[in-house]
């Protein structure tokens, strides 16, 4: 097996920049196929979906102690700072981590972070020793009062979740990218093909979580390789510089010394 540089996580040191979603597989067994395709080191779990301690879960951590992969418990569900609050205090008995992917849904119908709600629960859980990765839109001030709450990791949405629409606001996160330069930004929600996992990298991001458009294709294990691999195709680009766009074609083949051919 290849190879491959760590790079760290708030502290967390993972091989793989892709983190994946639990939720929607048609079984934990190819959930865990598709979890070791996809190499990932950490995988998100909605505590009112799976809990170690009810017998229903039960195949489901099994398979999780067998993969050895960290767990990034979350606040899935939630709309209110109370809710997400108490939540989170839930998932670091249950799980014993004080890590906590936050969210507070304003709206039922595209799921979008209630944003006030989300600096608000931020603030309320890094006093109280939590390490928290907010779910949030692409709004750079957004982003910048949770990083200024605490938050070394923040996670803007590429898309409405599950919707599969992709990088809409491309012009906002290379914003987001440029102002927070020292803050991991993972890209959450909206991918839906490997190409835009790879544009997401080559954008300067640190990583993406990926959840329903593996776990919804024909082939969710292949669907996860092919996630990996387009998260190291663009981040190998991004790391080895790109070549500047020019206005008017530069030929590749150099023409001096050509030889001319001269009819007689």
């Amino acid at each position: 097996m290849e190879s491959r540089e760590t790079w760290n996580l708030a502290g967390k040191d993972l091989t793989s920049r892709l983190l994946l979603g639990t939720a929607q597989y048609p079984s934990p067994e190819i959930l865990r196929d598709a979890i070791k395709a996809s190499g990932s080191d950490m995988v998100t779990v909605a505590l009112r979906r799976q809990s170690p301690g009810e017998k229903a879960g039960e195949r489901f951590w099994a398979l999780i102690r067998e993969l050895g992969v960290q767990v990034l418990p979350n606040t899935a569900g939630c709309r209110t700072v109370k809710e997400a609050v108490t939540t989170a205090h839930m998932a670091r008995e249950l799980f014993e981590t004080n890590w906590i992917k936050l969210e507070v849904i304003g709206d039922d119908y595209t799921l979008q972070p209630d944003t006030a709600g989300l600096v608000e629960a931020t603030r309320i859980l890094i006093d109280e020793g939590f390490e928290v990765l907010p779910y949030t839109t692409e709004d750079l001030i957004t982003a910048q009062r949770l990083v200024e709450a605490g938050c070394s990791v923040v996670m803007p949405w590429g898309s409405y979740i599950g919707s599969g629409q992709g990088l809409v606001n491309e012009f906002a996160l290379r914003t987001l990218r440029t102002r927070l330069p020292d803050t991991t930004l993972i890209i959450d929600a909206g991918l839906g093909r490997p190409s835009e996992a790879a544009r997401a990298m080559e954008l300067g991001f640190d990583g993406v979580l990926v959840n329903s458009a593996v776990a919804l294709s024909a082939d969710p294990v292949g669907m996860a390789r092919a996630f990996a691999d387009a998260l190291r195709a663009g981040r190998a680009g991004y790391e080895a510089g790109f070549m500047p766009k020019r206005d008017m074609a530069s030929p590749s083949t150099p023409t001096l010394g050509t030889p001319f051919w001269h009819g007689e």
